[in-house]
């Protein structure tokens, strides 16, 4: 039997698969045919949802969704009016649909993800559906101006802790952490100073400073599942008793990142920090220092009111995800 069907593709104006909130994802369904082809109806569905699933298969323990889109249109056919004659050769069918504000920005993640696909589904009157389905991205963007102007100031963290138990090793470190601002875009570099002072009888191992990102998965109100990890690293050696260690201006790189939050999503959160850690050489524990960052799109203008950078994001993200093979077109 021959086949009718050649090709059956979405295909988007945008070639990046990059949009924003509020703008139009527009494009087309293209089809080749090689004979004459009754059809029934070609329809067109936009989904854009969020999920967090801990665990898989029949070990899965948690799993919630929200819905940010749920678009439905006919490209071709309407109920009740028969079958339609498609001719050999190449037909397009376009599509046009606003974006709605608000909707957080694509992210895939252990335990959860959010993500925006479209599913075409032509059905023939003699029960066979053709599918296929798209991936495309969404980026809300954060414009660090309109954030308060607190975030543009510098700010700092400070701490005094004892080491030691009674007369053996006692005495206390104290630690000022200060950054050049607390917001930031991928491709920045944050401006990390330092004072260690240690005024105890324990050499302090190493000294270090760290970037780290932590998500956090909600399901049905409760936290389901955390993950965190470090996307950058200083490090110091080793301080004597007595002495004090000094940090000036030193850099951690800021790599291509989701902004903090995914603001419109309730299900999965997305936080960055900067730890500071004084490590003792004895068996205390670690002296940590947190100061969390705000992380943007668009970064803050200087006093020339110079135009914004081009926008950095993720380059890793897939445009396709094995799991949508189990999503029926409807």
């Amino acid at each position: 039997m021959p086949r009718k069907l050649l090709k059956f593709l979405i295909v988007f104006d945008n070639t990046s698969l990059l949009y924003f909130p509020g703008q139009f994802l527009s494009g087309k369904v293209l089809m080749e045919l090689q004979d004459d082809t009754p059809v029934l109806g070609l329809h067109f569905h936009v989904i854009g949802e969020g999920v967090v699933r801990v665990g898989s298969g029949r070990h899965e323990r948690l799993f919630d969704k929200e819905n940010y889109i749920d678009f439905r249109m006919r490209l071709l056919g309407e109920p009740g009016h028969g079958t339609s004659i498609l001719s050999p050769g190449i037909h397009s069918f376009p599509f046009k649909l606003g974006l709605p504000m608000g909707l957080p920005s694509t992210f895939l993640g252990t335990h959860g993800w959010v993500q925006y696909y479209c599913k075409a589904a032509l059905r023939e009157p003699n029960g066979l559906t053709h599918k296929n389905q798209q991936v495309f991205i969404v980026m809300n963007p954060i414009d660090l101006n309109l954030e308060p102007p607190v975030l543009a100031q510098e700010f700092e963290l400070s701490v005094e802790h004892k080491l030691g138990v009674g007369c053996v090793g006692s005495g206390t470190v104290s630690c000022r952490v200060a950054l050049d601002r607390g917001a930031y875009v991928p491709g920045q570099s944050i401006a990390l100073s330092a004072l260690v002072d240690n005024r105890s009888r324990t050499a302090i191992r190493s000294t270090r400073a760290a970037l780290t990102e932590t998500i956090q998965y909600v399901a049905h109100g409760k936290v389901a599942a955390r993950e965190s990890r470090e996307l950058a690293r200083l490090a110091r050696g080793k301080l004597r008793a007595g002495e004090a260690q000094r940090w000036r201006g030193e850099l951690l790189y800021v790599p291509p990142l989701p902004p903090t939050n995914l603001r419109g999503c309730h299900l999965i959160s997305v936080q960055y920090d900067v730890f500071f850690i004084i490590e003792p050489k004895s068996l205390e524990k670690e002296v940590k220092l947190q100061l969390p960052i705000l992380l943007g799109t668009y970064p803050f203008r200087d006093a020339a009111d110079e135009p914004r950078p081009p926008t950095h994001y993720p380059t890793t993200l897939p445009v396709f995800r094995p799991w949508l093979a189990d999503k029926q077109a409807d």
